[in-house]
């Protein structure tokens, strides 16, 4: 889609484009594909029950309700924020790219700040003194360069960074509501990123954080940054979770070097010898940023990929196409590009059988465009 293309939703289509988000086994990547094939999501909406059903699925699929999405949306802008959709012109330039981006997201607070160069700092909830302390330090010093510091507003390193960028400006992404606070000791803390940085989030207003939404969180704040700081995080951390996300999505990562007594640099370090750029000052991430030190003026492209919208999808009836895929897939996940390979259908045919087998809870996606097939319970 070309710049001049790039336009704001109406309110019809934001509606819709909230409601086929929210419905059954539509995430991120199956909502392009099925506005590529479909070409709004107003037509998607209409098809999700066929797909569903050819899929295999014998329950009917639950489709968010029209008053549901419009519910959703007066509540966002009741606590002040406002619900942004991926190609329009406030959409954070950087997440667009990754595969994943959010169809909509909810903003509270100065947008602007995500149109400025973007780190973003995460590490161990259970942070030491020490650790705590360097975050916030280099996340000021960050800020100094012209750094807007993004984490995911939980305890330990998240907060402290928050902390060190709130003059300059730092981004809160939040796992619930862009209106939920969690964990409720960072309360204030909250309250002044409202004022003066701002808020994320992909989740409906209102809604608790659950645990499936962190990683999904986590993805965010890599998809919205340049590069990744991971200060401290032990071998299980969640935080290893975004610096491998952030490789995914081909951004930087960078590593606070620590004790090898301490097991909470134990990830950090191991980040190190897997190739993480060593972080002991801002200036270590500024030397692999300088070229890059520039706002973003032009929003990126809504939901083009390079690959032509049908919007007659064909229908496929020969269940010898659909028995080839599942026999095809296991669950083991493997790129989509192989089973193409593999099956030699065309990817016309693929994506659209896929879809069908996500839509009836048999498929599940991967980054890196890989897919598994879910074993019955």
């Amino acid at each position: 889609m070309a710049d001049s293309e790039v336009r704001r939703l109406s309110d019809t289509e934001r509606r819709d484009w909230l409601r086929l988000i929210r419905s059954d086994r539509v995430g991120p990547i199956t909502f392009f594909a099925l506005l590529r094939r479909y070409g709004s999501a107003r037509a998607a909406l209409e098809a999700l029950p066929d797909l569903a059903r050819r899929g295999g699925r014998h329950k009917p699929v639950r489709i968010c309700s029209a008053d549901a999405a419009e519910r959703e949306l007066e509540a966002t802008v009741d606590i002040g924020a406002r619900m942004i959709a991926h190609g329009e012109p406030e959409y954070p330039p950087l997440l667009a790219e990754i595969a994943d981006a959010p169809p909509l997201i909810s903003v509270r607070g100065n947008h602007r700040l995500l149109f400025r160069p973007v780190i973003g700092m995460v590490g161990s909830r259970n942070a030491s003194l020490n650790g705590r302390r360097f975050a916030r330090q280099l996340a000021e010093d960050l800020g100094a360069i012209g750094m807007v510091v993004a984490s995911g507003l939980a305890r330990g390193i998240d907060a402290a960074a928050h902390r060190g960028a709130l003059k300059t400006g730092t981004v809160a992404v939040v796992a619930g509501g862009v209106d939920v606070i969690y964990p409720e000791d960072n309360r204030d803390l909250y309250g002044e990123i409202v004022a003066r940085g701002v808020v994320i989030s992909e989740v409906a207003t209102g809604m608790r954080p659950q645990a499936r939404h962190f990683p999904r969180r986590n993805r965010l704040i890599s998809g919205l940054a340049r590069g990744v700081v991971v200060v401290e995080a032990n071998m299980r951390s969640g935080s290893l979770i975004t610096a491998r996300m952030a490789l995914e999505q081909g951004r930087e990562v960078f590593a606070v070097p620590g004790s090898p007594l301490d097991p909470r640099a134990r990830g950090t370090n191991d980040l190190i010898r897997q190739g993480a750029i060593v972080t002991e000052s801002a200036s270590d991430v500024r030397r692999a940023f300088d070229e890059m030190m520039t706002e973003i003026d032009l929003p990126q492209s809504a939901v083009d990929d390079g690959l032509p919208v049908s919007r007659n999808p064909p229908v496929f009836e020969q269940e010898e196409t659909r028995r080839l895929l599942v026999e095809t897939l296991s669950p083991t996940p493997v790129t989509v590009d192989e089973i193409i390979r593999t099956c030699q259908l065309s990817p016309a045919v693929v994506t659209t059988v896929l879809l069908e087998l996500e839509l009836a809870g048999r498929l599940e996606r991967h980054p890196g465009n890989k897919v598994s097939l879910i074993a019955p319970a």
